[in-house]
């Protein structure tokens, strides 16, 4: 009788997989003998684990001072001169440049080309993964030929240090005359002969083997926010540590603004007030004013003078 069934030497075998395989080295890639039994411990116990292991990341940022220092001055060389930074990213190292890219404008008002994010498979990689795309070195090198200019900073973002799209992106990038960086969670990348600066923060093993969003992710955010606001710093953005470039989209802000004049000069509420009054909302004009003590038309002139710097306007009154 025929039953239907189908013989084992019957059955298809499932199509080999050739899709490539990279096996990483980096050390964000090894088991923490630290997380051994994650998936036994308490709930208390996890979280312990992880912040124990989140305590090395700022001093590993303290070992690569100097190099994120030769980094902020390309940058400041750059933007002087009329160039721009670039971001260069992938997964979670990418998602981190895009933030610090889009928070710098309405924290500093820069120029909104001054410091552009590229992230590997487009805005849509944002929100979630985009297959394949970090492994595109052509398409990096594609979108860096295209908006990368000679005297600009490119930036490449990649805990391992060997993202394809990050190097194809630093490769085309100095084709083009721009200055590199290479930030990474690897010391021992292979890239670091490749680039101007090499940023390679030593963060160790991830608490879940592989992880990188973890303690690679929390030492880019740090390096992130030290490069980005040195820059402003050096640039002038920043009266001591006040916030004088800032643009008021809110209330919250608007009454920083005030806050701000109130620091600065030790003047009463009212006087600060009518200080941005007179100069239109312009924050630094009203600062200059009222610490020189000229009216808001010197105080504007001598910002102009000066290329917007406070420091520089209030030197040319004082002389």
């Amino acid at each position: 009788m025929t039953t239907g069934a189908v013989e084992p030497d019957e059955v298809s075998s499932p199509a080999p997989d050739t899709r490539p395989v990279v096996r990483v080295g980096a050390p964000t890639e090894r088991r923490n003998p630290l997380s051994a039994d994650l998936d036994l411990m308490s709930t208390r116990d996890v979280l312990a684990v992880i912040n124990e292991a989140d305590r090395v990341v700022p001093a590993a940022v303290a070992e690569v001072l100097d190099e994120i220092a030769a980094a902020v001055d390309l940058a400041v060389t750059a933007l002087r001169g009329g160039r721009r930074v670039h971001y260069f990213g992938a997964g979670t190292s990418g998602r981190l440049g895009v933030l610090d890219a889009a928070e710098l404008a309405p924290t500093f008002n820069s120029p909104r080309d001054w410091v552009c994010a590229h992230l590997a498979g487009g805005p849509e990689a944002v929100w979630r993964a985009v297959e394949n795309a970090e492994d595109d070195d052509r398409g990096g090198a594609a979108e860096a030929a295209d908006c990368v200019r000679a005297g600009d900073l490119v930036v490449g973002l990649a805990a391992s240090g060997r993202t394809p799209y990050v190097l194809g992106a630093l490769a085309a990038s100095r084709a083009k005359g721009a200055s590199t960086v290479l930030l990474c969670a690897n010391p021992e990348a292979e890239a670091a002969r490749s680039v101007d600066v090499f940023i390679g923060v030593d963060t160790g093993p991830e608490v879940v083997t592989g992880s990188t969003r973890m303690k690679a992710g929390t030492a880019q955010k740090l390096v992130l926010n030290a490069f980005s606001t040195a820059v402003m710093v050096r640039l002038g953005r920043v009266y001591s540590n006040l916030m004088i470039d800032m643009v008021a989209t809110n209330a919250k802000l608007r009454g920083r603004m005030i806050s701000i004049l109130i620091e600065a000069t030790g003047c009463s509420e009212e006087v600060s007030r009518r200080a941005l009054n007179e100069a239109d909302g312009d924050l630094k004009t009203a600062l200059v004013s009222l610490v020189s003590g000229v009216g808001v038309p010197a105080a504007r002139a001598a910002l102009a003078r000066a290329e917007d710097q406070v420091r520089g306007a209030l030197t040319l009154l004082a002389s």
